[in-house]
């Protein structure tokens, strides 16, 4: 058996850590934010808070907040994984340049125990990885039992800069879409809660980003030319980015388009995703095999 003190006393800290969260939220921003039928990428505002009562000072105590939540709720995914349980999340983020994924990981994911959590970013394809299948890498990158995987960028980029740089042949392009969904099924079916969040920065907000980046020195290694290259393709980007969300948005592997011009909601938003995916898998402290008072009187005694 276990202890139910311990346990108890748990989900004491894990309901007051709901309700106070909670009181920041008006409505669901998973709900908000869901891509659905008919959903159209360009008539969605980069600059809104979707659901979220307050501003910048609210946003960071909510952040704090959903720390706590968050971190417990991924504590007892691992610990589930640790005892035989093969469930898993995998967060998805893409994004043009400078959106925040950064942000994302350091100030959301980094609330998380590091043992639980693993990262991966996908950068241009190396000569190994361009003779294989454009999934191959990504296979070798899942989460295991137990862990929240995010990806920095991912197999999307095959059919983002892809289509949009003119990488593969169209009919290529078209066999990935379908076997992104395939591969997305496949880690439904197997366990693995998969969900995609798009920032959606807007193009001005995008300017003045890199704008100041160019003007701080301790921020030039963060500026790469080919961002610019990208800014006048952004048109180009925004269509292939509407087809991912018409052709990749599932039931079981839902897309999120997050408004991103103000940092503080995208990280609040997309904590509150992650939190309510993790909820949903209805995780619990696993039942040690062990018994508890047992061992407390072996230790008393040692």
């Amino acid at each position: 058996m276990g202890a139910p003190g311990l346990a108890s006393g748990g989900g004491r800290r894990d309901e007051e850590a709901a309700v106070a969260h909670d009181t920041y939220w008006e409505a669901d921003p998973g709900d908000l934010l869901r891509v659905g039928p008919g959903f159209s990428l360009a008539e969605q505002p980069t600059d809104g808070t979707p659901g979220f009562r307050g501003g910048k000072r609210e946003g960071r105590s909510a952040l704090s907040d959903g720390a706590k939540l968050l971190a417990d709720l991924q504590e007892q995914l691992y610990a589930g994984g640790r005892q035989g349980d093969p469930r898993s999340v995998l967060l998805v983020l893409q994004a043009m340049d400078t959106a925040g994924k950064g942000g994302i990981v350091s100030h959301v994911i980094g609330s998380m125990g590091p043992g639980g959590v693993h990262y991966a970013a996908f950068e241009k394809p190396t000569p190994k990885e361009l003779a294989h299948d454009f999934l191959w890498r990504i296979w070798r990158q899942l989460p295991a039992a137990g862990q929240v995987g995010v990806f920095d960028r991912s197999h999307y980029e095959d059919v983002l800069v892809g289509r949009v740089r003119h990488l593969a042949p169209p009919d290529e392009i078209e066999r990935r879409y379908g076997a992104i969904d395939s591969f997305e099924g496949e880690l439904s079916r197997s366990g693995t809660t998969v969900v995609k969040v798009m920032l959606h920065l807007g193009r001005d907000e995008q300017r003045k980003r890199l704008a100041s980046r160019l003007e701080n020195r301790d921020k030039l290694w963060k500026f790469n030319p080919g961002d610019v290259d990208d800014r006048l393709l952004w048109d180009d980007y925004a269509e292939a980015y509407q087809i991912i969300l018409d052709r990749t948005s599932t039931k079981d592997a839902p897309w999120f388009v997050v408004p991103a011009d103000h940092k503080w909601y995208a990280r609040v938003a997309v904590q509150q995703i992650l939190i309510d995916a993790l909820q949903r898998l209805d995780l619990d402290w696993p039942v040690p095999e062990y018994d508890v008072e047992e061992q407390k009187r072996r230790l008393a005694r040692s």
